[in-house]
């Protein structure tokens, strides 16, 4: 029973659920405004989880002395002083909780954006290196699309500018939408073998 019940919860719900948005009746609204202020009141719970779940993870990297295991002490130090200075002196403007927020999590966060910025360049050198036929015209367009974006490109010429917005507005709005839809086909397929039980491993034991 402790699989067939999470079974039958979740294919009944994703029935009702799929029932929901293509039969707009009232019965189905009503029932998905009930179901999404359940959410949110069970949401604190999925919170507490998550902290119950990442105090097990970094305990057991300090006791088992794993590779950068003092970085655990810093992520447990931080979580725990953090909700304190919330809890204790609010969220407003000029608390300790917001001091940290501003001077702390958002200098990370940018760092974090910047550091993504170079690897994308290092990326869009690897890929860009005219190898082929295919990474030649790769190449080619990206500088156009690039110089496009930018005043030199129309003083270099008055085509570039149109040049790449037709580059993004065809073959790049083209490709975009293929792969859209292909992502969009995965989520359905993977979606219907969940609520059909053929996916389980979310059940655990791998089948």
């Amino acid at each position: 029973m402790k699989r067939q019940i999470p079974l039958i919860i979740v294919m009944s719900l994703g029935f009702l659920f799929f029932a929901h948005t293509f039969i707009p009746h009232k019965f189905s609204q009503d029932f998905y405004d009930w179901y999404v202020s359940w959410t949110k009141a069970m949401s604190p719970f999925a919170v507490i989880l998550g902290i119950m779940s990442l105090f097990m993870v970094h305990t057991t990297k300090i006791q088992r002395k794993v590779p950068n295991w003092q970085y655990s002490f810093v992520t447990l130090g931080a979580l725990v002083f953090t909700a304190f200075a919330g809890f204790a002196w609010g969220t407003n403007e000029g608390t300790p909780f917001m001091w940290l927020f501003k001077n702390v999590q958002m200098p990370m966060s940018a760092t974090m954006f910047s550091l993504l910025a170079f690897y994308i360049a290092s990326a869009a050198y690897k890929a860009f290196r005219a190898r082929s036929a295919q990474a030649t015209v790769l190449l080619i367009a990206a500088i156009i699309v690039m110089l496009g974006q930018v005043p030199l490109g129309q003083i270099i010429s008055k085509w570039i500018p149109i040049t790449s917005t037709w580059i993004l507005n065809v073959p790049n709005l083209a490709a975009k939408r293929g792969i859209m839809t292909g992502v969009g086909l995965g989520m359905v397929a993977t979606s219907l073998k969940i609520i059909l039980g053929i996916e389980r491993t979310y059940l655990g034991g791998g089948d």
